[in-house]
């Protein structure tokens, strides 16, 4: 059977860089290496030029790549189907950006059907909706807005960015704070893919403001952890924002409601499982209107 072998070809391919596929898969970077090179000798065929930093495909595996997406679709379909089989058995699985709007409905669900196997895969918007794109996951919570045929979506909760300082930052005694004073402070930033990210971009861009410093951070906890040690200030959504003594919670003017959805694709809403949850969404969606 090639499917190991077959994937981290279509994970190289797509990513074009064996150190990003092998973390998506979850391997090792020789092991990646070691497969693709197992594909190319055994078949005497080359998928891949090697002459750059990022490798690109040849003729071949240009051609081979769509074949290899179809199989890998059929693979998860047929997963899907299985695990759907039954009654009411199997296990879901959830991608989510941040687990303050998922966990409440987790634990209906579990309450409601604890044979069933929950697991929880967290990312920023752009990694869970890419898994919900894979199926990787049946259902995506995520607070970006996605214009898409092919999914359906509900919304979770909506929640104020705000801004979270140290308790002895100077900012601290203010109740609300404007924008424009962000030019003297370092402004603690998510990575690339976040929606909070984006949405404080575009609050300073169009505000004509730029932070005296900005250091990036790759994850939510970690500018929690960042904040607390007073490296420097956060917009946030306010449910992230831990209760700690050291933290002091912000209004900031003119920030906009964050909104968290729960999308699923379209093909795969009537599923057993996934319905069953988009039903208990659906019942606190409409408590929210």
């Amino acid at each position: 059977m090639l499917s190991a072998e077959l994937k981290a070809f279509y994970m190289v391919a797509r990513l074009g860089s064996i150190t990003q596929a092998a973390k998506k898969l979850g391997l090792s970077q020789p092991t990646v290496t070691t497969q693709i090179r197992n594909l190319e000798s055994q078949y005497a065929v080359e998928l891949f030029y090697r002459g750059s930093r990022r490798l690109t495909l040849t003729e071949e595996g240009v051609r081979l790549l769509p074949m290899v997406q179809g199989l890998l679709q059929q693979e998860a379909d047929i997963e899907f189907y299985l695990r759907n089989c039954g009654q009411m058995q199997g296990s879901l699985r959830i991608g989510a950006t941040s687990p303050y709007y998922v966990l409440g409905l987790i634990k209906e669900f579990r309450l409601q059907y604890p044979q069933i196997e929950v697991s929880v895969e967290i990312g920023n918007s752009q990694q869970v909706l890419e898994s919900l794109y894979e199926c990787r996951v049946d259902l995506a919570a995520s607070s970006q807005p996605v214009d898409d045929a092919r999914l359906v979506h509900l919304v979770l909760g909506r929640d104020p960015l705000v801004l979270a300082v140290h308790r002895s930052h100077s900012l601290a005694t203010q109740r609300a704070v404007a924008l424009g004073e962000l030019r003297n402070h370092c402004l603690l930033m998510r990575e690339a893919g976040s929606t909070t990210r984006e949405l404080t971009e575009n609050l300073l861009h169009e505000a004509g403001v730029t932070p005296a410093s900005m250091l990036e951070i790759g994850s939510r906890e970690s500018i929690r952890e960042a904040v607390i040690r007073n490296l420097g200030v956060s917009i946030i959504a306010r449910q992230e924002v831990p209760d700690n003594p050291e933290l002091r919670v912000l209004e900031l003017q003119g920030a906009p409601l964050i909104t968290e959805y729960l999308f699923c694709l379209k093909e795969r809403r009537q599923a057993r499982l996934t319905s069953a949850f988009l039903s208990l969404a659906r019942e606190r969606a409409e408590g929210l209107e």
